[in-house]
């Protein structure tokens, strides 16, 4: 998929998505969990990825998830993000896809 095959990701134009996905896509590896997050969120928004980053769920639109999928993921990361936490465990993935997804349903204006 091209950022030409849609308009908009979200609150977010295609342009701005995949210019996203390209910077994180481009840091020096090894990636934390956040950053995994956040590639895992940017991709399953733009359609490059069949699986939701974590409900594993896939997009009704063959070219990525509606507002509504988006907003329900950005939940189920919240979610993530407390249960881990609760645990004592690194929720780093779950805050990087929160931050994404966040930024994509237009929850801030911070490119994470």
């Amino acid at each position: 998929m091209t950022s030409d095959d849609m308009t908009a990701v979200g609150v977010r134009s295609a342009e701005e998505v995949f210019a996203a996905l390209e910077e994180v896509g481009g840091r020096r590896e090894p990636w934390t969990g956040y950053e995994h997050g956040l590639l895992e969120a940017f991709r399953w928004a733009v359609g490059a990825q069949v699986g939701a980053p974590v409900t594993g769920a896939a997009a009704v639109d063959a070219v990525g998830p509606c507002r509504a999928e988006l907003l329900a993921e950005c939940q189920a990361a919240a979610s993530g993000i407390r249960a881990w936490t609760e645990q004592g465990r690194d929720g780093g993935r779950f805050l990087g896809a929160y931050s994404a997804l966040a930024w994509l349903c237009g929850h801030h204006d911070d490119r994470p």
